[in-house]
């Protein structure tokens, strides 16, 4: 049997009250983008890349923001001790389609680490990346920009998989 990636649904309903609340729902309107982008399409589908030699793939991006989420949210953030998910180049450049489900799950379970340091925060709380002094706040406003960029690749990339376009 092949897998597919699952279906998803993004929330739809009213933007909530609360600077926090509202960027909480944007991140996670966006990382529902990039799975709605992935839904349906096998892991061959997935790893599918563009134009040589460009590495881009879905895939690479599932694997890419996992790292991402990782990095900004556990390992700078949260100063949490935690490997990188695959490598900054690896996560494009060794997609393996027979390991399509376990990378999704991974950038799945890897959303909800993220979440779960983040929910007790103050959007002010600090920390330091590369001499600076940064925010939970720019951390949120980076992850929504880092996956609104990404989600205009996957909407290119899906629509030469199989035709697909929309939000």
């Amino acid at each position: 049997m092949t897998w597919t990636a699952p279906e998803v649904t993004r929330y739809d309903g009213p933007l909530p009250a609360g600077e926090r609340a509202t960027l909480q729902v944007f991140l996670d309107w966006q990382r529902a983008t990039l799975l709605v982008k992935c839904a349906g399409l096998t892991g061959e589908q997935l790893a599918q890349r563009t134009l040589p030699p460009s590495d881009l793939s879905l895939l690479g991006l599932v694997r890419h923001l996992t790292n991402v989420e990782r990095a900004w949210f556990r390992q700078r953030f949260a100063d949490e001790q935690v490997e990188d998910a695959y490598g900054i180049q690896l996560a494009f450049s060794e997609t393996d389609p027979t390991r399509a489900a376990a990378d999704y799950a991974r950038l799945t379970e890897e959303i909800k680490l993220a979440d779960a340091v983040a929910e007790n925060s103050p959007l002010e709380a600090a920390f330091a990346h590369r001499g600076e002094a940064l925010t939970l706040r720019f951390v949120y406003v980076h992850m929504i920009e880092e996956y609104a960029r990404h989600n205009g690749h996957a909407d290119l990339l899906r629509e030469r998989i199989d035709g697909a376009t929309g939000e």
